[in-house]
């Protein structure tokens, strides 16, 4: 019997992360080998278990899967990571794609849509959910200036808290919500908020929202 291909599938949400599970499972050539909720948890598993596939969320509590796909493939060179994300943007599918990700899709694509992505990596190729189709990938991963800001080295400066703070930021909660959510007083917020404009060398609030989209740790077309 040919042994089946390991999957771990990385995302912050429980509930999601069951739904892909149950799909997988439905093709008897697939196991969920392991599940985590951050970038850490993640990498750790894959240096472990050394996965085929990883299934990764571009938002995630402690980083961006982007940079954490880099970080898999260098433990696991031989596994292939499908981006699984609520992003659709150009530019953070062409970031996904130099990075070294196999597959690219939204997460309201179909059941069949997964499945059929699953099977075009392990056979080698590439797939993407969409209308850019991959001769396009193709072209704009040669085009000159083709680097986007999601490599940011700012964003490896900051501390797991600071990236925190930064994405509820960004998603509009005011410091007095942060600090409700994150059980750390209103003050403690408001000095990682100083820390976060000093670091990333931006001058206002406004900025850190415009900064977290690029990152992909939000997308700007949702925000009021």
């Amino acid at each position: 019997m040919q042994a089946k291909h390991k999957l771990l599938i990385i995302d912050d949400h429980p509930m999601f992360r069951d739904g892909v599970k149950t799909i997988v499972r439905s093709n008897p050539a697939y196991e969920v080998a392991a599940e985590a909720g951050t970038c850490a948890e993640g990498l750790a598993l894959t240096r472990s278990i050394q996965p085929d596939i990883v299934i990764v969320d571009i938002s995630l509590p402690d980083g961006n899967g982007i940079d954490l796909a880099r970080s898999i493939l260098t433990y696991a060179p031989g596994a292939r990571v499908l981006m699984l994300s609520m992003h659709s943007k150009v530019d953070f599918v062409v970031t996904a794609f130099q990075a070294g990700v196999s597959a690219y899709l939204a997460k309201d694509s179909s059941r069949d849509q997964l499945l059929q992505a699953l099977d075009a990596i392990v056979a080698g190729k590439q797939y993407l959910d969409g209308s850019l189709s991959p001769r396009v990938v193709s072209e704009l991963l040669t085009r000159p200036g083709a680097e986007t800001p999601m490599a940011d080295a700012s964003y490896g400066t900051l501390s797991r808290r600071e990236q925190q703070v930064l994405r509820l930021l960004a998603e509009g909660l005011t410091p007095a919500a942060i600090a409700e959510r994150l059980f750390i007083s209103r003050k403690t917020v408001e000095n990682h908020r100083t820390n976060l404009l000093h670091k990333l060398g931006i001058k206002n609030p406004v900025g850190l929202v415009r900064y977290a989209a690029r990152m992909g740790l939000i997308d700007l077309d949702t925000q009021d």
